[in-house]
Formats: structure tokens, C-alpha cells, sequence
């Protein structure tokens, strides 16, 4: 790996554009193409994500904000085009709308993969527009394939140099430009012509974290979404010739001069060299329970303590040791006291790890349905223990979490259960069980496992079947062949679900 330094540079610079992190990040992806045999372990991971993303995708088709989406991309029907999860085989939209709505279906159930660093993400909103881009250029499943290990290799650099959030910037616009990355290295593109649809890319994506703050709407479902369809327009853009703000991150009025850390602005970016393997995807990892990631081992510390205590009773208060991450975005650090109301959106509970840890201590489970029912978050024990539950930050827990070494990192904390009595009952675990540290590691067979079911009465048995053995020959598959990437599914509920929706434009 190379440590490239970005820092911000006055235009009296004329800061060569070889010089500048767009270039270094395009050259890496457009470089994908001469690395040569794809190592089998980052091919095998990149078909457990694509099976995934049908999994959470398939799951949500029946939610307000995906069958949105689905039908705008249905009023943009183009060819040759790009198929949509939930519709009739045979139709076709144009791709920078398939992105549109085939991100939303991954990203709805917050269910999907992940990787933390300096900064949040979720690699797999990459995998939409990327596909939608190789259906609709007649790409092949190799060509796939190394469009979504580029677009890996991209995001997972930017996410561990980059803090976006400590400025409250939403993470998409690191997507964003792993997105135009990951469509140069699967179209073949020149590195010129990537480096102007990363900058355009990363300038039209740049948002506020409010999409993640207090209320939270359905706009978390839509932001990658966007982010995706945005680099597929920066990237045909920049195909016809067209330039973009430049130097973007390093500009004196840019990205990092007045985003980030100011003038003074400096980062370490890390990237392979020419001929070094993509391995990045193999750094990330996925969630066995439907909530932010930095809930998943609390989730699975809260089942283990039900397991050894029962069912609480007489609790005084609960309190989490956690990570400056975890109790300033889902904990009580956030201050948000929606993550304390009963009537708060789906959207805020799966942010809410007061919320989650008192459902799971109830439940010993988790469910991506029931676990956030109306119903469910009112009950009146639940809303008295929810109200007894804090977060705190431990410095120990926010260095674990930082860790250089991936196999230290901790995402998880401690808990401190104390009774009415006085009793104390405390547990800790430091990433969740499904996390390649964790107890029970996902393999393959745990993502065909989730995906069937997620699948369970929407996608027939055959057709999960047939999707999951299209998925295991991604690299072999034909450009024809990318549509069976799609279950197949209930057209005609789905649609009777779209009808009962509200007209808008298109």
C-alpha cells in the first residue's frame, strides 16, 4: 500500500492533477483492470454481498419508501436498460433510475453490509448502480465483478483516511466516488475521464448528516441511492467530455478546506500500488439483525445476558460502556430525544441503541419486522426499561474501536445492569457474532441461509434456488444472464402495493 498525503493547496499552486487524491483514486480503479487473477476469496465475498443485497432487497419490496422508488424508476423505461427488483423479468428502466430504486430496496432494512473506520459505511450501495450500468452496456459478469471489487477497494481507502462525520457530513460522498470508480473499472475507462466523474461526482453528493438526526425519515433509504444515480449521470457526463470542479478535495474552496478540517487540512489516504491485489472487500462485513451496525454486538451481548439472567425484573438502570461512535450516533450522547419516544419512525429506533438493547433483553432476539412494530416499541414495560437505558464513552472502548489491527477492533461495549436491590449484573462483547472475529462468523452458507429467509413467501422456492446458483457464477455469467441476479418474485402484489400509492410527476 502507498499512504498518499491530501492536504489543501491555494489555486496559486496549479496542483497537477496527477498530484491531486481524485486522480490517485481513479488510477486505482481504472488500474483494476491489470492486476491480473482476482484472488478467490474476494470473488466469493463479492458473490455472498451480491446475495445480500437481494436479500434485504427482496425483503423491503412492500415498503412505502422502495416501492417509491420503484415506481419513478418505471416512469423512466429505457433500452436497452437495466432490470428492477420486484418487476416483471422483461422490463427494463434506464439504469441511472434502476440505481435509484434498487438502492433504495438494499438500503430500506439497514440490513446490508458494512465497514467502520475513521468514517461510516455500506460498500454494498455500491453493487446497484454497477449493476444496473453492466446490464444496460451489455457488460459480462467479470466485468461486474471487477467494477464492484474497485468500487470496494475506493471506499474502504476513503472511509479509513476521511472523517466525514466529525463534521457532520453524511457518508455518501465517500460512496459517490467509489461508485464512479467502481463504473470506470467495469466500463474500462480512461483514468482522465474517471477523475472528472469522481470530482463531479463528489461535488453534487455532499450533504448534511441531518438525514441521520433527530426524525429520521426515509431519506436514509434514498441518500446512497441518490449518491449511485449521481455518479452514473457524473460518469456519462464526463464520458462526453465534460470537466468538474477541480481540484475538489484539495481545492482552496474545497471539499476538505470548507467540508472538513479547514485550510489547514490534512489526511493520509492509503491505496495499492499498480500491481497489488484488490483485497478491501475482504475487510468489510455484513449484519445478521436489521440495525445500525454499532448495534449489532449489543444486540447479540443483550441475547447472551438473557440467557443467563431470564427475564429482568426490577431493573434501576442500565448503562452501556461503548465507543465515542456508538454513544454519540445511536446512544444518549446524540441527544436526540426521539431516540426515546414510543412513536418515533423505524428509521430513529434502528438508530436508537437505548431502544434496541431493551427490545433484545426482552426478546432475546431480533427481528427486522416485528422488533420495530408500532406495537411493539409502545408497550408500556418496554418504554420503562428503554427509559432506564444510557450510554456512556469509554476511552478504552473508542481506542478498541480505532484499532489499527482489524482483528482487535471492537464495535461492541459493556454493559451495567443495576436492580433495584443493588445487584449488578455486567457483560461485555466486543463485535457481534456474525463479524469475522466474532462467535459464529458469516460464511457462505449464513448469507444463503439469510437470504431464504428474507425470501420466505415473497420469493418461491425454485426461484431461490435459481437465483442463488446465478449468483455463485457471477464471474461466469453473460451479459443476458445478469437479469437473473434478480428473484423472481409476486409481480402482481407488487404492483397492487404500488397502486395504492400517491401520484407525483412522472
Amino acid at each position: 500500500m502507498i499512504d498518499h498525503q491530501v492536504r489543501v493547496h491555494p489555486s496559486a499552486d496549479r496542483l497537477p492533477r496527477e498530484e491531486q487524491l481524485a486522480w490517485k483514486l481513479a488510477a486505482v480503479a481504472t488500474g483494476t483492470q491489470e492486476t491480473g487473477a482476482i484472488d478467490p476469496q474476494v470473488t466469493a465475498m463479492a458473490v455472498n454481498r451480491v446475495i445480500d443485497n437481494a436479500s434485504v432487497a427482496v425483503a423491503s419490496l412492500r415498503r412505502r419508501p422502495v416501492a417509491v422508488a420503484r415506481t419513478q424508476a418505471l416512469a423512466h423505461a429505457g433500452a436497452p436498460g437495466a432490470s428492477v427488483f420486484g418487476t416483471a423479468p422483461g422490463v427494463r428502466v434506464s439504469p441511472e433510475w434502476a440505481a435509484w430504486a434498487n438502492g433504495t430496496a438494499v438500503r430500506e432494512l439497514d440490513f446490508h453490509d458494512t465497514f467502520l473506520a475513521a468514517d461510516y459505511s455500506h460498500p454494498g450501495d455500491n453493487i446497484p448502480p454497477l449493476l444496473a450500468v453492466a446490464q444496460h452496456t451489455g457488460r459480462s459478469g467479470a466485468e461486474l465483478l471487477r467494477g464492484v471489487i474497485a468500487a470496494y477497494e475506493i471506499h474502504v481507502a476513503l472511509v479509513r483516511g476521511i472523517c466525514l462525520h466529525a463534521h457532520r457530513i453524511d457518508h455518501v460522498a465517500h460512496l459517490s466516488a467509489a461508485t464512479a470508480c467502481g463504473l470506470g473499472a467495469l466500463l474500462g475507462l480512461e483514468t482522465a475521464t474517471v477523475y472528472q466523474a469522481v470530482q463531479q461526482a463528489v461535488h453534487t453528493t455532499t450533504a448534511t448528516r441531518q438525514s441521520r438526526k433527530g426524525e429520521i425519515s426515509s431519506w436514509k433509504a434514498f441518500a446512497p441511492a441518490f449518491a449511485g444515480k449521481a455518479a452514473i449521470e457524473a460518469v456519462d457526463r464526463a464520458m462526453r467530455g465534460e470537466g468538474a470542479p477541480s481540484p475538489v478535495y484539495e481545492g482552496e474552496d474545497g471539499f476538505l478546506a470548507w467540508m472538513l478540517d479547514g485550510p489547514e487540512a490534512a489526511y493520509t489516504v492509503a491505496l495499492p500500488e499498480a500491481d497489488e491485489a484488490r483485497r478491501a472487500i475482504l475487510d468489510t462485513y455484513t449484519k445478521e439483525h436489521s440495525a445500525e451496525y454499532q448495534a449489532q454486538a449489543v444486540i447479540d451481548l443483550a441475547r447472551r445476558l438473557r440467557e443467563r439472567t431470564g427475564p429482568l425484573t426490577g431493573v434501576r438502570e442500565i448503562v452501556l460502556h461503548t465507543s465515542h461512535h456508538t454513544h454519540n450516533v445511536i446512544g444518549s450522547g446524540a441527544n436526540d430525544p426521539q431516540k426515546y419516544d414510543p412513536g418515533a419512525s423505524r428509521e430513529t429506533l434502528d438508530h436508537s441503541v437505548p431502544y434496541i438493547l431493551a427490545v433484545a433483553l426482552e426478546d432475546g432476539e431480533w427481528h427486522h419486522e416485528r422488533s420495530y412494530a408500532p406495537e411493539r416499541a409502545r408497550r408500556a414495560e418496554t418504554v420503562a426499561l428503554w427509559r432506564k437505558i444510557s450510554t456512556v464513552e469509554d476511552p478504552e472502548w473508542t481506542r478498541r474501536y480505532h484499532d489499527p489491527d482489524p482483528n482487535k477492533r471492537a464495535f461492541g461495549g459493556r454493559a451495567v445492569i443495576t436492580l433495584e436491590d443493588g445487584t449488578v449484573i455486567e457483560d461485555e462483547l466486543a463485535v457481534a457474532d456474525a463479524h469475522p472475529a466474532g462467535e459464529r462468523p458469516f460464511g457462505r452458507a449464513q448469507y444463503e441461509a439469510k437470504f431464504r429467509t428474507l425470501a420466505e413467501g415473497i420469493v418461491e422456492p425454485g426461484a431461490q434456488d435459481a437465483f442463488l446458483t446465478a449468483a455463485g457464477r457471477l464471474a461466469e455469467l453473460d451479459t443476458t444472464s445478469l437479469a437473473d441476479l434478480f428473484p423472481a418474485v409476486d409481480t402482481e402484489a407488487v404492483a397492487a402495493y404500488d397502486a395504492t400509492l400517491p401520484k407525483g410527476l412522472f
